[in-house]
């Protein structure tokens, strides 16, 4: 279950943020025998009741956190034995995701192997797109679930058995939010944004690009066409991230992929 916003698997579970003023009145009117009306009022003090809600969603967040974080660390250690390089790939719907992957895996998998585990709320298509390189792919469908935790990665090695010295993609469901908490296991998290965004991205969603080691911005082709300050969306990176590394791609035309796929051999390597 996701107490940061609501989903579950099951999708019976929903925490919702409550907002309240600090106390909420009632008033009661009262006609008493001889035709006396006597107003008066109540006050709850909802903000009590509601801290103590919100004392329960923050407790039970860490909890659901904690788990996941130690089940990301035996991950990590299994990744680790084997020199598996595993990234956790994240964007939001749309971004290019899947197309920059498939064109990854196609260039690159005559140099080391690569193994996918798809993670979406429903359908198998991306599956089978990546399926269609020849590549090993598990696909894992969340449900009203909006990202992957550490257990679903767990449960997915064990049906894709990675090689020794490959390389683990897992494709996380399109979100920029959920998916920046939830530690996998993953060397490094590589978040991608296209220019079909706006270049407010970074800052309007801060916490997943700090969380990452690598932006790839994709679609640069598109740059003539479409209303993009490319600079401003670097600055706004690297206001949220110093650390960030930062590709510029195109999988249409091919511009900067050799730059992705140095980085990543060299990730290997190491």
């Amino acid at each position: 279950m996701c107490v940061t916003c609501g989903c579950s698997d099951d999708g019976k579970t929903k925490i919702t943020n409550l907002e309240v003023s600090d106390f909420e009145h009632h008033h009661h009117t009262h006609t008493l025998p001889d035709g006396t009306v006597i107003t008066h009022s109540h006050s709850h003090d909802t903000h009590t009741e509601a801290s103590q809600i919100h004392a329960k969603v923050i407790s039970l967040e860490q909890d659901v956190l904690a788990k996941n974080n130690l089940l990301a660390a035996q991950n990590r250690g299994w990744f680790k034995g084997r020199n598996i390089l595993a990234l956790n790939l994240m964007s939001s719907p749309g971004a290019g995701k899947t197309t920059l992957l498939t064109q990854t895996i196609n260039d690159l998998k005559h140099q080391f192997s690569i193994s996918v585990i798809e993670g979406d709320q429903e359908t198998t298509n991306d599956a089978q797109k990546i399926k269609e390189t020849g590549c090993k792919v598990v696909q894992i469908n969340t449900g009203t679930g909006c990202h992957l935790d550490a257990s679903m990665i767990d449960k997915g090695l064990q049906q894709l058995n990675p090689p020794l010295n490959s390389v683990v993609m897992i494709e996380n469901v399109g979100n920029l939010v959920c998916p920046a908490l939830f530690d996998l296991g993953e060397q490094a998290k590589v978040v991608i944004l296209s220019v079909t965004e706006g270049e407010d991205k970074p800052i309007k969603y801060p916490h997943i690009f700090r969380a990452s080691k690598v932006m790839i911005l994709t679609k640069i082709d598109l740059l003539p066409y479409v209303k993009f300050d490319l600079k401003r969306c670097i600055e706004y990176a690297q206001q949220v991230n110093p650390q960030i590394q930062i590709f510029q791609v195109s999988v249409t035309t091919g511009i900067g992929l050799d730059s992705w796929y140095k980085w990543l051999s060299q990730k290997l390597a190491n």
